[in-house]
């Protein structure tokens, strides 16, 4: 069976979503947990999603979950967090993943109880490494399952089958949350994450995608696919003007990013 084919795992997933009991999903606008969501919700199961909204994740990636949620008629539930106000989390040491996970879904795991809901889903999938990820470590304590892992879809399964759904995240590469863009150590500050928001916001808007911009000081270190190096060397000029009032200086990485990951 090829990769990109429909799965044994897929038909064993939507039968297991379609008996589990009501489950709440931790939605973050990402591929692997819209098509959850879809898969879910396709399978008559009593599913709510909720996106933790903090300071880590950038505006777009709520109005993505907002628009799935409109197109498979599933109301969204909101919930704020406020990592930074956590000095385990400020500080951005190696454990920071960790204590930021905890942080975000405890607070989901406390308000899908107050809705009813034990049943805690997220959209790790079965490509997903474990090893030496202190934020699955976290996942794994508060007892959230997985079932994309669960039954064996791998990522490359999960935009195959979002695209055979008509899912508008099927090709939608994935985006770390904006503390990954400050170097570990460096203490987190809400005016550098609002900075690299901005930054990489014009820069989408320049036409650029699937970038990174990671700030050391006052500089950024920006990353690309390698289609998209020669446009970015082409419009140095440009791009440091638009990035100007973020940073004062920026680099280009000649290394480049996966085009999809």
């Amino acid at each position: 069976m090829s990769s990109t084919s429909s799965p044994l795992g897929e038909q064993a997933l939507c039968a297991y979503l379609a008996q589990c009991p009501p489950a709440a999903l931790a939605f973050s606008g990402g591929c692997d947990s819209a098509l959850l969501l879809a898969l879910a919700a396709k399978a008559g199961c009593s599913i709510r999603p909720y996106f933790v909204k903090g300071d880590f994740q950038p505006e777009f990636e709520l109005e993505d979950a907002r628009r799935l949620c409109r197109e498979l008629g599933v109301p969204l539930t909101v919930i704020q967090a406020h990592p930074l106000t956590e000095p385990c989390i400020r500080a951005n040491d190696a454990q920071r993943c960790y204590h930021c996970k905890r942080l975000i879904f405890e607070n989901l795991i406390s308000r899908a109880k107050a809705d009813g809901r034990t049943l805690l889903f997220d959209g790790t999938n079965a490509s997903d490494p474990e090893a030496d990820r202190p934020g699955m470590r976290a996942l794994r304590e508060l007892s959230v399952q997985s079932p994309l892992r669960r039954f064996g879809l791998t990522k490359t399964q999960v935009r195959a089958i979002s695209r055979r759904m008509g899912l508008f995240t099927a090709d939608k590469p994935a985006y770390a949350c904006l503390a990954t863009r400050i170097p570990t150590g460096t203490p987190l500050e809400k005016r550098d994450l609002e900075r690299v928001e901005s930054a990489e916001a014009a820069l989408f808007g320049m036409g650029f995608s699937n970038l990174r911009l990671r700030l050391s000081g006052d500089t950024g270190r920006l990353q690309l696919p390698a289609a998209q190096l020669e446009k970015a060397a082409a419009q140095h000029e440009a791009i440091t003007r638009q990035l100007r009032p973020f940073v004062s200086e920026v680099l280009l990485d000649l290394t480049p990013r996966p085009e999809v990951e």
